[in-house]
């Protein structure tokens, strides 16, 4: 798939250089002076997201202006002011309530596009825990009590972290990058405490105040947000190993076992 069709199609002019990710392809543009950001999705979760941003049309995600399978064009946020960098400067607080306060915004109301469901999501973490064992096992358990007494079930961005959540040149935060699940709200909030990155999310005592900042700010329940902290660090270490990462995966297993010991 190359970029040239749609810049013919939506009178676009390239405005910078190409990004290349694993799952997607975009191009800082322009359309009649406004900078924009054509993205072209190469996987079938990429495409969902790009489904969601249309369904949340601007509210509380970028802006989308134009749409077409795989491609779509939406509002090009800064980079800057960044909430990784916000916090390695001190601000992480800061960051995680900028984060809460803006999921807070994205919309609800039914009828809900056709996403999958959270239990689906989860089947990676059900195919490696039995053989791996240990915290993984203990995720599983956790993921399926959670997953049999959902609460709060509506539309979920799937990968809330500092890096997907940038500003307009006006100071208004706005998600991009969504995977597009539905499922229990509280999940959404597990994955900031697995970011800006790994390091920072096991820094001793850390996860437990970011933790009550967004049980405080999302009016979440404490408990019930770390342990989807421990269903969700668990299903992402389950990914690692499955491409090879016993790395990474290690790393993300630190998270769950502080998750599991501040649920005792």
């Amino acid at each position: 798939m190359t970029f040239e069709p749609y810049l013919s199609r939506w009178n676009l002019t390239v405005d910078g250089l190409s990004i290349h990710t694993h799952s997607s392809d975009l191009l800082p543009v322009r359309r009649a002076g406004q900078a924009a950001m054509l993205k072209l999705a190469r996987s079938e979760e990429e495409r969902r997201g790009n489904a969601l941003m249309v369904w949340w049309n601007g509210r509380g995600a970028a802006q989308v202006y134009e749409h077409d399978g795989a491609a779509l064009l939406m509002e090009r946020l800064a980079v800057a002011p960044s909430l990784t960098e916000m916090v390695r400067a001190g601000q992480d607080d800061e960051a995680t309530r900028l984060l809460c306060q803006a999921a807070a915004k994205l919309p609800q109301e039914q009828p809900w596009p056709e996403l999958p469901t959270l239990r689906h999501w989860f089947q990676g973490l059900e195919k490696m825990a039995p053989s791996a064992g240990g915290v993984l096992s203990t995720a599983l358990k956790t993921a399926r009590e959670l997953l049999d007494s959902p609460r709060d079930v509506g539309v979920l961005h799937g990968d809330i972290h500092h890096g997907n959540l940038l500003s307009t040149a006006e100071g208004n935060w706005r998600f991009i990058d969504p995977k597009g699940l539905i499922g229990e709200r509280g999940f959404d909030y597990a994955n900031i405490l697995c970011n800006p990155d790994l390091d920072t999310a096991t820094q001793p005592e850390r996860l437990a105040r970011q933790a009550r900042i967004i049980s405080e700010t999302a009016k979440l329940d404490y408990t019930r947000l770390l342990r989807w902290t421990l269903a969700y660090a668990g299903l992402s270490a389950a990914w690692h190993l499955a491409d090879g990462d016993g790395k990474m995966a290690a790393k993300t297993l630190d998270v769950a076992r502080i998750a599991a010991e501040l649920d005792r």
